[in-house]
C-alpha cells in the first residue's frame, strides 16, 4: 500500500517503521526535514517537504501530531493535503485531538471525496517502538476494517468505540484519569515520606494493593526515585488532553469537579516546570510543594 506518514516523533518514526517493515511504500513528512530525510534512507521510503506532496503520493494518510489545530492545519492549510488527495483516500489521524475539530476536518475532506479515522494511542514511546500500542478508534465500520491491518501492524490491541471523534474522546478520558491518578500517587505518596515511609517500599506496597495503578507500576521505580525524571511524554500534551476531557464533559453537562480541580493543579505544575518539559515534572512540582523529595529509603518524621 501507499502510505503517507506526518509527524516523526518519539511515536511517529517507530510506527512508520513498522509499516515500512511490513513492505509498505512509505511517504515522509516532519516539521524537522533531516528526521524526514533520515529515517527515509533508514526504511526505504521518500521524503517529501509538504502535505500535498504525501497526499499525492498515497492511499493512505497517517498523521501522528501534537492536536488537532495542527491536523487541521496540515490537512486544510494552503499547501495541506487536501489538495493533493487521490481519489478514495483515507486520512488516519493517530494523534490526541479534540473530537470537534476531528469532525471538521474529517467534514472538509468529505467534500474532496476522502474518508477519515481517528486512531489515538496508549502505550507511550516504548509501545510505539515495540508494536504493542492499544489504539481507541473512532470511524465507520468500513474505514476502520480499511485500516485495521495498518493498525494491527503497530500495535497490540484495536478497540472501535464508535463513530467519527469516538478515538478521540476515549483517549482525553483514559489521559484525564491517568493524570488524576499521577496526582493522587504522588501527594499520598509525599504524606508519607513526610511520616517516615520508604516511598519505594510504598509503591511495592501499592502495585500488590488496590491503590496500584499504570503510574505505579512504570513510573516511580523507573524515572522517580533514581531522579531522572524522564519521561518522553510532555507535561504541556498532558495538561491538553486533560483540558480536552473537561471541554468535552461541558459540552456533553457531565460534572467533572475533580477533574476541573485537577487541570488548575497541572496548569501550575506546567508553569513551573516550563516549555517541553517531561510529564514527570508533575511529581518534582509536589515533592516542592512539600519541601519533600521521593528519595529511597525512610526518613525522620515531619510535623
Amino acid at each position: 500500500m501507499d502510505i503517507g506518514f506526518i509527524g516523526l516523533g518519539v511515536m511517529g518514526a517507530p510506527m512508520a517503521t513498522h509499516l515500512a517493515k511490513a513492505g509498505h511504500r512509505m511517504t515522509l513528512l516532519d516539521i524537522n526535514t533531516a528526521a524526514a530525510r533520515d529515517l527515509a534512507a533508514g526504511i526505504g521510503g521518500q521524503a517529501v517537504l509538504t502535505p500535498a506532496a504525501v497526499a499525492a503520493a498515497s492511499d493512505v494518510l497517517i498523521t501522528m501530531l501534537p492536536n488537532g489545530q495542527v491536523v487541521q492545519q496540515v490537512a486544510l492549510g494552503a499547501d495541506g493535503l487536501l489538495h493533493g488527495l487521490r481519489p478514495g483516500a483515507l486520512l488516519l489521524d493517530t494523534s490526541s485531538a479534540e473530537p470537534w475539530l476531528t469532525e471538521q476536518t474529517a467534514a472538509r475532506l468529505a467534500e474532496r471525496g476522502a474518508s477519515m479515522v481517528d486512531a489515538p494511542v496508549s502505550g507511550a514511546a516504548w509501545g510505539a517502538q515495540a508494536a504493542e500500542l492499544v489504539f481507541m478508534v473512532g470511524g465507520s465500520d468500513a474505514d476502520v476494517a480499511r485500516v485495521r491491518p495498518l493498525l494491527d501492524l503497530m500495535g497490540k490491541a484495536v478497540h472501535h468505540l464508535g463513530g467519527l471523534g469516538s478515538g478521540h474522546a476515549m483517549k482525553c478520558i483514559n489521559n484525564c484519569i491517568t493524570a488524576m491518578t499521577f496526582t493522587a500517587t504522588a501527594e499520598a505518596l509525599v504524606a508519607g515520606k513526610r511520616y517516615g515511609l520508604d516511598p519505594t517500599v510504598m509503591v511495592d506496597v501499592l502495585n500488590q494493593s488496590t491503590g496500584g495503578s499504570w503510574i505505579t507500576q512504570t513510573h516511580f521505580h523507573q524515572r522517580v526515585f533514581n531522579r531522572s525524571f524522564d519521561d518522553p511524554f510532555k507535561l504541556e500534551l498532558m495538561l491538553k488532553d486533560i483540558g480536552i476531557a473537561v471541554q468535552l464533559a461541558q459540552q456533553t453537562g457531565a460534572p467533572m469537579p475533580m477533574a476541573g480541580m485537577g487541570q488548575q493543579l497541572w496548569r501550575m505544575a506546567d508553569h513551573a516546570a516550563g516549555a517541553g518539559a517531561s510529564v514527570s515534572e508533575l511529581v518534582r512540582w509536589v515533592e516542592k510543594l512539600s519541601g519533600t523529595e521521593l528519595t529511597p529509603g525512610r526518613a525522620e518524621r515531619q510535623g
